[in-house]
């Protein structure tokens, strides 16, 4: 639970399993993108009687949440099995789900689409890109949204991939678009973009998911400015690290340092991998898919860098930007640092202090501040 306002399942879930249960025929090899907690996943599973179920998530906290949806569903109700997708296994009645990342081995053979629409038109031309490609000559995309975060761009997307592009009507203030006949023209190869960012001089890499694209935030342009100012650090983390920008940036002005890149999304960290390899710094930086550094070893850390994010799909919140604040204080050493710049409506400043050390400000514009804690000695931060 990421924040209190937050549900594991909307309308969208359940609009899209009844259409589905109404067009996919039982026996049907389904794959599902963009299911946020298990809701799909596991529904389709309940509801849809498939031969298989695959699955593709881009946050790794969505991937987790499923596991332990699925664990929690297989002890309340044993039959069917859901868990044959999580490191145990399990045998049971039904098949379970596979969870792969976006491309062949999600989509080969899938004859049924369930998609949860993501919020821009980049990541949807990329996924609808890989169905036509990938899927099955006769499959048919079942894409899902709010009305309110719908588009008719979103329409057009899904033309340049399929023949036949429907409409449904709304229900509970949702609706289902159907594509069926599939175009598959190769531009899933065109992913991840890569453009020359002149200011920086830098190419920046970027899958249609990841934040800004290949553009320059103004959040991580602000923070930037401050880059002759950081200290050379023995192990530096760029926490959130969207493609990559701070990590290469600062892996270019500290070439001694050991600069590790870190999202939770896959669509990130593929981005951030490619924006390494384009600038030729892919030994200097190591790219990790984790959950505010759930993996990095207490103390492990000298400096941090973070722009985090306000949103979690469509919900607007700090209780992201907080968590990550949390996490750069456990893994910082002492008189570690951590540079973060964030929106200045936002109530970071007490969080800082707290979790990581004392806290300065050390620039505002308009919009944006950007502050340079630090790690108080060992045992104290976040007492």
């Amino acid at each position: 639970m990421e924040a209190p306002n937050l549900q594991a399942w909307d309308a969208t879930d359940r609009l899209l399993l009844e259409t589905a249960a109404e067009l996919v025929p039982g026996g049907s090899a389904v794959a599902v993108i963009g299911d946020r907690y298990g809701a799909l996943t596991l529904g389709a599973l309940a509801t849809l009687s498939p031969a298989s179920v695959r699955v593709h998530q881009d946050l790794i906290t969505g991937e987790r949440a499923l596991q332990l949806n699925a664990a929690a569903l297989r002890q309340a109700a044993p039959v069917p099995d859901t868990t044959a997708g999580m490191p145990d296994g399990g045998a049971g009645n039904q098949p379970g789900f596979t969870q792969v990342p976006l491309g062949p081995e999600l989509l080969a053979g899938a004859q049924a689409v369930l998609l949860q629409l993501p919020k821009t038109l980049a990541e949807l031309d990329e996924v609808a890109a890989a169905v036509a490609h990938y899927a099955a000559p006769d499959v048919t995309l079942l894409a899902g949204g709010r009305v309110k975060h719908m588009s008719l761009g979103m329409n057009a997307v899904l033309e340049r991939h399929f023949r036949t592009v429907r409409p449904q009507l709304a229900r509970q203030k949702s609706r289902v678009i159907l594509a069926d006949g599939p175009q598959g023209s190769g531009e899933q190869e065109r992913y991840p973009v890569v453009e020359h960012l002149a200011e920086l001089d830098l190419k920046v890499a970027a899958h249609g998911a990841v934040f800004a694209g290949t553009k320059l935030d103004i959040g991580t342009r602000f923070l930037l400015t401050f880059l002759p100012s950081m200290t050379a650090a023995r192990h530096a983390v760029d926490l959130g690290c969207g493609t990559g920008i701070l990590a290469a940036m600062y892996a270019r002005q500290h070439p001694g340092s050991q600069v590790t890149a870190t999202d939770q999304s896959a669509a990130a960290v593929a981005s951030a991998q490619a924006t390494a390899e384009a600038n030729g710094l892919a030994e200097r930086i190591t790219v990790l898919q984790d959950d505010a550094l759930s993996t990095m070893a207490d103390g492990s850390v000298d400096l941090v860098l973070l722009n985090p994010p306000f949103h979690v799909g469509a919900g607007v919140h700090a209780g992201a930007g907080l968590k990550m604040i949390e996490a750069a204080g456990r893994v910082l050493a002492p008189n570690g640092e951590l540079w973060t710049v964030f929106n200045r409506h936002l109530p970071y400043l007490p969080a800082l202090e707290r979790h990581v050390g004392a806290t300065v400000v050390k620039g505002r514009n308009p919009k944006f501040t950007v502050t340079l804690s630090t790690r108080r000695g060992t045992g104290a931060a976040g007492a």
